[in-house]
């Protein structure tokens, strides 16, 4: 089934039962990135345009996008390939921080890139300054301590069977 059968399937929406409520519910943000490795086992981290810290390809999801495609869609526009996206390694809830609302931010495997998809690695000159395969230590001086701790969990859920749920890149669950 595609989405439009499985939403039909859902039946006529329910109404509100007290009108207007739906528009006063709290939003949250929701990001979806992608655990992208070479061969030696390093992280691709980019170094954005837009900010000071070192991040992982992927992105906010958009009006009625699910994470999973949220994070098709950045990685595609940020760094210029078509990766089939893996399953989920992390759920992390980040509170909120400044200006930003909570968000849910959601880790997939992407994978490892081979020669081909090396050479063909193509940062968006608009959203990415550059790029760097780096192991996690090395990229901790770049990171927010909280990205330290998700990617930390990402790294270790490579070899768990099930994904991890976190607080603030501090796992719920042992």
């Amino acid at each position: 089934m595609n989405r439009q059968d499985d939403l039909a399937a859902e039946g006529e929406p329910e109404k509100e039962f007290n009108p207007g409520i739906a528009a006063r519910l709290p939003r949250k943000t929701v990001a979806g990135g992608a655990l992208i490795r070479d061969e030696a086992g390093r992280i691709l981290f980019l170094e954005p345009t837009y900010k000071p810290t070192l991040d992982i390809p992927g992105g906010i999801a958009e009006y009625d996008e699910s994470p999973y495609d949220a994070c098709c869609r950045e990685v595609k526009e940020e760094i210029g390939l078509d990766l089939e996206i893996g399953r989920l390694l992390v759920v992390d809830w980040v509170p909120v921080l400044g200006v930003w609302t909570d968000a849910l931010a959601f880790v997939f495997d992407g994978g490892t890139l081979d020669d081909h998809h090396l050479s063909a690695l193509t940062p968006d000159p608009t959203e990415v300054r550059t790029h760097h395969f780096l192991t996690l230590p090395e990229a901790t001086p770049n990171l927010r301590p909280s990205m330290t701790r998700r990617l930390t969990l990402a790294l270790q859920a490579l070899t768990h069977p099930t994904p991890t749920y976190a607080n603030f890149g501090r796992p719920t669950f042992s």
